[in-house]
């Protein structure tokens, strides 16, 4: 970069040096006597330039053949940086781009404005400085799908843009759903050596929430928001998006509502509280449906919520869905006042889902942070398999809440443990103060829905910490107690809010060594497949803290833990993985030829 820039300044010099020695060219001298005395030269004997900005040949001194000369020589410089230029970005490309084994690149799309937010990975956590850990769960599954899709296009998601909660999140878990009708959700826990670093263990954190049938699940006041303007053209947007409402609109009855508010340029009522079973209007007005125009989603928002309000259900599920491929570009364009907006919204009880479709003006962190802070959730949807799967399959999960503002603590015992990390979960991390405060808001568990949180610790005894301990760090009476109860590893506590309440409820369970599992592959299923789908999330991320993980160990994990896989999910994961393994060796690859050294 130093050597570009010095070529640079001295094509800039020599073009300042050109243009005064031309410039005085283009003049008769005020005193003959004080300027050198020249032959006169045939111009015929000088080759025109073909330069296309060479100046005309039109003096018959060899000033202006000095000065062409001098010229030249600029321009040949300013080529020959503009060659080396081409030569970095063509390496550059060939570095960034996967390519198939002859050679040639594989197929992208063109370059997009899509927003998709960088996280600072969780870091190292050292216990005797820092033993609680807080954060709010996530059921958000949107940015597994857009990895998906990105992969399947042949590119690698960009580094730190995975949330690998929401990957681990997209799977369900065979965890036992709870048994005491007065608590909505059931909490297990398992420990097992880490895959992803030596001397390392793996706690898995386990949340199942109660099922519903669907006949048990209630009257639904559904708003659907549309994006039907211009971008929202192709078969991967609006078309997708009116075969998967017509999907879920066969999984309504006649208790359910449903309202329709479409927004492009401007915003308006399509459909107006039919009932749910009502599939010939639905279809109707799905029909009708155009895209053209600009994205006034803002507007949108506040007429749907009038339609939510208007339509209110008193024990029943109250939600406006919104479903976009990008952007608002027009109306209320300031993203903090809609998050603002929805926030305020649902304190009413009135929900938001948003569900994006396509790409190249997505705005994957608008999406998601609104649905976080509407008690909705975000997804995703690249196909009509995804559609069934988030809009029929899970419908219970996606329309019914069954807790509120769910945070997770756990305190780590500095007697056991030295370290730890949490795995994902970077934009959902709560101050310690917050966990008691029902102020603060968390996420939201649907009927049915499993969440899991992944945490690397690294024992007392583990002869390769990261940090070393404080020379000076005196022993206290928390390191008493800590060795009092030597046997727990850690102490976990929940708080959430049943349907209806103000305050919150807490849950404690204590974790203990004798949960330890010594070998990884005697770990259940649900623990071995989670490792390997966050372990694929951070080879995703660069992460800075695995160093004995690979594509291959991952793809052998994964393998061996599918389980039942009704909907085949898992082994769709495996294809993932094994197509993301040849992009990264080709990746690799190129990197390796364009810089050998």
């Amino acid at each position: 970069m130093k050597d570009y820039q010095q070529a640079v300044n001295h094509s800039l010099l020599a073009l300042i040096i050109s243009g005064i020695m031309i410039g005085g060219c283009g003049q008769a001298p005020k005193d003959a006597h004080q300027q050198p005395q020249t032959e006169d030269v045939n111009v015929s004997d000088l080759a025109p330039s073909t330069h296309p900005h060479a100046l005309p040949v039109s003096h018959t001194t060899l000033k202006p053949l000095h000065a062409e000369m001098i010229l030249s020589a600029q321009e040949q410089a300013q080529q020959s940086i503009k060659d080396q230029i081409q030569s970095n970005r063509a390496k550059t490309m060939a570095a960034v781009m996967p390519m198939h084994r002859d050679g040639s690149h594989l197929s992208a799309e063109p370059i997009n404005n899509d927003k998709f937010a960088t996280l600072v990975q969780n870091g190292n956590m050292v216990v005797s400085e820092t033993p609680v850990s807080t954060f709010s769960i996530d059921v958000d599954t949107g940015n597994y799908s857009t990895m998906r899709r990105t992969i399947n296009q042949g590119l690698l998601p960009a580094k730190d843009s995975v949330r690998i909660e929401e990957l681990i999140n997209y799977f369900s878990y065979d965890y036992p759903a709870p048994t005491d009708a007065e608590v909505p959700f059931n909490v297990t826990t398992e420990l097992a050596p880490s895959p992803y670093n030596q001397n390392t263990q793996l706690l898995r954190i386990g949340i199942k929430g109660f099922e519903v049938a669907a006949n048990q699940r209630g009257a639904s006041n559904l708003v659907f928001l549309l994006d039907v303007s211009g971008s929202m053209s192709s078969n991967d947007k609006l078309p997708l998006l009116k075969q998967a409402l017509l999907m879920l609109s066969q999984q309504l009855s006649a208790q359910d509502k449903v309202s329709i508010v479409v927004y492009a340029g401007a915003s308006g009522v399509v459909l107006d509280g039919v009932a749910g079973n009502d599939v010939t209007a639905i279809n109707h007005a799905l029909s009708q449906l155009n895209a053209q125009g600009g994205t006034n989603g803002s507007q949108g928002i506040q007429l749907a919520y009038q339609l939510a309000q208007k339509h209110f259900i008193k024990q029943g599920t109250n939600r406006v869905i919104l479903a976009t491929d990008g952007d608002f570009n027009l109306g209320m364009t300031d993203h903090q006042q809609l998050v603002d907006y929805v926030a305020t919204r649902s304190k009413t009880g009135i929900g938001l889902s948003t569900l994006g479709f396509g790409l190249g003006n997505y705005n994957d962190h608008l999406l998601e942070q609104l649905s976080n802070k509407a008690n909705g959730q975000y997804a995703y949807i690249d196909t009509l398999h995804e559609a069934r799967k988030v809009l029929v399959d899970q419908l219970s999960v996606t329309l019914l809440t069954i807790a509120h503002d769910v945070k997770v603590q756990i305190e780590f015992n500095p007697a056991v443990v030295s370290e730890y990390r949490l795995i994902g979960y970077e934009n959902r991390l709560l101050n310690r103060s917050d966990f008691n405060n029902d102020a603060v808001d968390a996420g939201e568990i649907g009927a049915g829905h499993t969440v899991t949180a992944l945490y690397e610790l690294r024992y007392s005894d583990s002869h390769n910490t990261l940090v070393d301990p404080l020379r000076y760090r005196a022993s206290t009476t928390t390191d008493n107690k800590a060795r009092a109860v030597s046997d727990e590893v850690a102490f976990l506590k929940l708080r959430y809010k049943a349907i209806g309440g103000q305050a919150s409820q807490l849950l404690t369970f204590p974790i203990t060594k004798t949960q330890q599992i010594k070998h990884l592959q005697h770990a259940s299923d649900d623990l071995r497949f989670a490792a390997a789908v966050a372990g694929f999330g951070q080879l995703l991320n660069h992460n800075h803290y695995v160093h004995d993980v690979d594509y291959a160990k991952l793809i052998a994990l994964a393998e061996s833990a599918m389980g039942q896989d009704r909907f085949g999910y898992r082994h769709e994961f495996v294809q993932l993985l094994k197509t993301a393994h040849v992009l990264s060796e080709q990746s690799r690859l190129a990197v390796n030829q364009a810089y050998p050294n």
